[in-house]
């Protein structure tokens, strides 16, 4: 018997983003249903190839999607709700994407299902709606096909579903009685129809993703997963279930994991590692545990050498037959390939590892595991050699940094007057009218604008031209506005590629890369910035730009900045330091350039943090010491202003219940929110704690391409009207439309000021 050598799903888009182009191709008309399909095979087939030909024993299949794998669990049974149906009721391609995106369907106009953060990453899924009257059915082959389409290849796979007990509970249930789990017992006999079909296929081993099982359960919750698997076990009793949980520890659900009818519980072993001693002393004899030893979610490079004491005191325990070895999670949340970014330099490269080498990574192991350390000795050496030159560096430290995190006043956290008296001297300053409008910062990147980059960066244009370029955008969109009728505007960002990689290519301590894409959402991927050392600004970053802009015009101007939570939780972070000391770097980076766009007479400034929800950890025992630094951070980065310089804050996709208290502590002047799709669900939250500042609920879904009626708008703001006092709301869009195209964004944003005019016609009527 030999030790296996598992992974647990693999990169979508493909290391080009092939899937991204073939996806918008298809969405506008460019390529039929067929053509999206041949690259999504190809892509699939490409990967599966990849991981077997890199040693993988175990290579996940079903881990593909065309948009998101909770959507896929929810059309696997038949679980799409009325709105979405066309024709004798089954979910077509188009029903599938107008549930992740909202549009056009059957002759009519749909809104998308709501959207929000899978756990503490910056991936979005779907969330799928139910009512007590729900019934399942097995409904999709694609499970199935995809473990053909592997066999017909010569690779053998390891189908991947997202388990009944996490479908459920990342759900929305809709009646005001009971919850999602009392629909438990009906799914699971969903789930054993695929598990029969599975193994009639050819399966042999089927993973299921429980990844609730990281969070603080109730005794009901833990129970239903006992049911669960019952039913699973008794449906195919030859097959081989590995459940998977991911991202964190599984703390005191870990005996109930452990007492699963299962074969496999895989473990993260790098975000708890102490979770791994207690599971080999507990784990019944016929369980086998799957170790995540390398990290699914970072880019560090394993110490091999620790690594493979670990899973050789695991092994002496278990035996080679009861143990797998694999990334942490899935390869998701990683670029593709390193092997493209000969830009970063040989001595960072050397220090990293990206979903390739992590399953090279995981091979060497195996293989030093099953044949002994000789075996890998030229893998040890180099990952050795990498630790050492990384911890040996002088580059990662700057003792000036250092020096005024040190000796920094803790005072610099605080504004220099309470909310309530800045709000008077910014109602002077700014002259705005009740129900203010403005957008959250960035307009359509158009290709024109894309290609004037790409030119730039290549040297075909200089940088006069480029610049240009640049200032003509800004004349255009500031005129639009005007024009519109917007009340608060903002230059539209067309010098920046995305709202973190373009201050990671400003900061000292940080690198960006050519091609280490990472899917957010749908078609929608980003290049984490690594953060490699410590972070200082070499100049202003956004002063040009937003002086330049506000110079178009009367109108006040925001200056636009990611904040430093953002800046953290959407980059690769070092990881030989506290997150907190990295945070507190960034801060004062963002202090700066708060202060500089003040000093040139911008009056308005926006520190975005959409991240704050999705960095507060899994376990509520660990999240004030996370909330406490986290906010600091923010408040150090804008509490600079003066009082008469608004600041505004933006954060979306996220459940805020449970950190509103921090949100207020943050003592922003205003907060924009997404709520569109929610209908102003979100905006309980906020009604519960008395939110005391101001608020922009945002009205128009960025994410979609359907055009919202001033109808719709008006409606929302009125129900914001029941929460949010009139000389506190504002009017806003969900995010920023770098996504959108004019030809949307023109006559949503009329209908926006539109829907404002109207409601403030109203208060004033009454």
């Amino acid at each position: 018997m030999a030790v296996i050598a598992s992974n647990l799903g693999f990169p979508r888009m493909g290391a080009h983003r092939e899937l991204k182009k073939s996806l918008e191709s298809y969405w506008a008309g460019k390529v039929p249903a067929a053509e999206l399909e041949k690259t999504a095979a190809g892509l699939r087939e490409r990967h599966w190839m990849l991981q077997a030909e890199l040693g993988i024993d175990h290579v996940p299949s079903g881990d593909f999607s065309l948009y998101d794998h909770v959507l896929d669990t929810a059309v696997m049974v038949g679980a799409a709700p009325e709105r979405y149906e066309v024709g004798d009721g089954t979910s077509s391609l188009d029903s599938y994407f107008a549930m992740a995106r909202g549009g056009a369907l059957g002759g009519r106009s749909v809104t998308a299902l709501e959207m929000t953060k899978w756990f503490d990453t910056n991936y979005h899924y779907l969330v799928p709606e139910f009512s007590s009257g729900q019934r399942f059915v097995l409904s999709s082959t694609k499970q199935v096909d995809e473990l053909r389409q592997a066999a017909a290849l010569g690779v053998a796979t390891r189908p991947v579903v997202l388990g009944p007990v996490s479908f459920l509970m990342l759900s929305k249930y809709l009646d005001a009685r009971g919850s999602s789990l009392d629909l438990l017992p009906g799914l699971c006999e969903i789930y054993a129809e695929l598990l029969v079909s599975l193994k009639g296929a050819g399966a042999t081993w089927v993973q299921v993703d429980e990844p609730v099982l990281g969070l603080d359960l109730d005794e009901r919750q833990r129970a239903g997963f006992g049911v669960a698997y019952a039913t699973l076990r008794e449906a195919v009793p030859q097959l081989q279930l590995l459940v998977a949980t991911y991202f964190t520890g599984l703390g005191d659900n870990l005996p109930a994991a452990l007492a699963l009818p299962i074969d496999a519980l895989h473990l993260d072993a790098v975000t708890d590692p102490g979770q791994v001693d207690v599971a080999l002393a507990n784990a019944p004899a016929s369980l086998a545990l799957s170790l995540g030893v390398v990290d699914g979610r970072n880019v560090w490079r394993t110490d091999l050498d620790a690594t493979l004491n670990r899973l050789e005191a695991a092994r002496r325990v278990l035996g080679p037959d009861r143990l797998l070895v694999a990334p942490s999670c899935s390869l998701l949340h990683l670029p593709v390939d390193l092997s493209s970014e000969s830009a970063l330099g040989p001595e960072l490269r050397s220090w990293l590892a990206f979903a390739t080498e992590r399953l090279g990574e995981v091979e060497a192991l195996v293989r030093g595991l099953n044949e002994g350390r000789e075996a890998m000795e030229e893998e040890l050496a180099m990952a050795t050699a990498a630790l050492a030159s990384r911890a040996a560096s002088p580059l990662a430290h700057d003792h000036a940094v250092a020096r005024r995190l040190a000796e920094y006043d803790p005072a610099l956290k605080q504004r220099s007057s309470p909310y309530k008296v800045r709000h008077e001297a910014q109602r002077a300053q700014l002259g705005l009218p009740p129900l203010p409008t403005t957008t959250i910062g960035s307009f359509p990147q158009t290709p024109g604008l894309r290609s004037l980059r790409a030119q730039f960066r290549q040297g075909s244009v200089d940088q006069e031209e480029y610049d240009a370029g640049l200032r003509t955008y800004i004349d255009e969109a500031v005129a639009f506005q005007v024009e519109t009728g917007l009340d608060v505007l903002v230059h539209g960002e067309p010098e920046r590629n995305d709202m973190v990689e373009y201050f990671g290519e400003l900061l000292e301590g940080c690198a960006v890369t050519a091609n280490g894409w990472v899917q957010s959402y749908g078609s929608r991927c980003v290049k984490p910035p690594i953060i490699w050392g410590d972070i200082k600004r070499r100049g202003p970053m956004t002063v040009e730009w937003a002086s330049y802009a506000q110079s178009r015009t009367d109108r006040p101007m925001k200056g636009m900045l990611t904040g430093p939570i953002t800046i953290l939780q959407w980059s690769f972070v070092r990881n030989d330091q506290p997150r907190a000391v990295t945070a507190r770097q960034l801060a004062f980076a963002i202090r700066d350039e708060v202060a500089d766009l003040e000093a040139a007479g911008i009056r308005v400034i926006q520190v975005d943090e959409p991240a704050l929800r999705e960095g507060l950890p899994l376990h509520a025992g660990e999240r004030k010491d996370y909330l406490e630094w986290a906010v600091g951070a923010f408040r150090l980065a804008s509490s600079g202003a003066s009082d008469q310089t608004q600041v505004h804050t933006h954060m979306c996709y996220g459940e805020f219940n449970d950190i509103i208290d921090a949100i207020a502590a943050f003592d922003a002047d205003v907060i924009s929110v997404e709520a569109s799709r929610s209908r102003m669900e979100l905006l309980g939250a906020f009604e519960d704690f008395e939110y005391p500042n101001e608020i922009g609920p945002g009205i128009w879904d960025i994410h979609s391409p359907r055009l919202p009626e001033t109808s719709e708008m008006v409606e929302l703001l009125l129900r914001a009207l029941d929460v949010v006092p009139a000389e506190r709301l504002w009017v806003n869009p969900d995010c920023g439309l770098k996504t959108r195209r004019w030809e949307e964004v023109r006559p949503a944003l009329a209908n926006l000021v539109a829907a404002a005019h109207e409601v403030r016609r109203r208060i004033a009527s009454t």
